[in-house]
């Protein structure tokens, strides 16, 4: 598809329509309790439309953007998620740093279904997804991803989800699978040898993406099921993932309220400045439309 001109706000539109802080919600969580002032908001990307509408509200005195990442309904599946599109939106609307709220299956025994998961790393599994904003735009860039989440938001968020329910872990590699079937027997063995902690299929590439986008990324992923690995344990079902699910939607949504409340207005990580020495490309070689189109992310460099 054709990039179209469009994500950013105009220039004079009042703070109400900006945010710093977005959740993106995953199954089961597909509103946010206790917002206030709040606002639906379209944008238009140059990937074309986000999953859904986004909801602006203000929570804890901070603004907060919120995006259904399946669309309200559960419509969209893994691999049809409009992830450029997602995360092209919430930079436009000034967003910062992201919270994914995620389903996942366990592959450890120390991690059991209703546990709280604030990962550190990511193996990437996925087979069909563009995993770059600059796909296809003449522009090449290589930003560094050895630690795929921020360090300083994933430890303010395990701080947040520590306090409110006692069965949290903290780091733990994410297999990142492309869907929409759940793993075979050999496939969760398989990642258990390699020290797999748990198994889903939304955080890539949004990690990949707010990393280019110089957004910092964190995940609370919230265990549902043993996969298909424990043999006294039921095979994973939907039914299974979604009960246990929406058990932990109370917990998740005191999780943020908790860490929007704590987080620093600052970022001092490096997660801000991930594009400075990451773009490829000879400036005088970069094409007009990626200079025009995808100004928000590159404004800073190119000139």
């Amino acid at each position: 598809m054709a990039p179209r001109q469009g994500g950013k706000l105009k220039e004079g539109e009042s703070d109400r329509r900006r945010a710093t802080i977005a959740v993106i919600g995953g199954s089961g969580l597909y509103q946010m309790d206790g917002l206030t002032d709040v606002e639906n908001v379209r944008v238009k990307t140059p990937f074309g439309d986000p999953s859904d509408a986004i909801i602006l509200g203000t929570l804890e005195g901070r603004r907060v953007a919120f995006l259904p990442r399946h669309g309200r309904g559960h419509v969209i599946s893994p691999t049809e998620l409009p992830s450029r599109a997602n995360i092209y939106a919430l930079k436009s609307l000034g967003v910062e740093r992201i919270i994914s709220v995620n389903a996942v299956g366990s592959l450890r025994e120390d991690i059991r279904p209703q546990d709280m998961v604030i990962p550190d790393q990511v193996i990437d599994r996925t087979k069909n997804r563009v995993n770059s904003l600059f796909e296809g735009s003449g522009v090449v860039v290589h930003c560094g991803f050895a630690d795929p989440f921020c360090a300083d938001l994933s430890g303010l968020l395990y701080k947040a989800a520590r306090r409110t329910h006692s069965r949290t872990h903290r780091g733990g590699t994410y297999i990142a699978m492309e869907g929409p079937l759940f793993s075979t027997r050999a496939e969760s063995e398989l990642y258990r040898s390699w020290g797999g902690s748990v198994i889903g299929m939304t955080v890539l590439p949004e990690a990949k993406l707010a990393r280019e986008a110089e957004i910092c990324y964190a995940s609370l992923s919230c265990s549902t099921d043993y996969d298909c690995w424990r043999p006294e344990h039921d095979d994973v079902t939907v039914e299974m993932v979604i009960s246990n699910l929406l058990k932990n939607v109370a917990v998740a949504k005191g999780v943020l309220r908790r860490l929007i409340a704590k987080l620093p207005a600052e970022r001092t990580c490096g997660c801000a400045s991930a594009l400075k020495n990451a773009i490829v490309t000879a400036r005088d070689s970069i094409p007009a439309r990626a200079r025009r189109d995808l100004t928000l992310l590159l404004g800073k460099y190119v000139q």
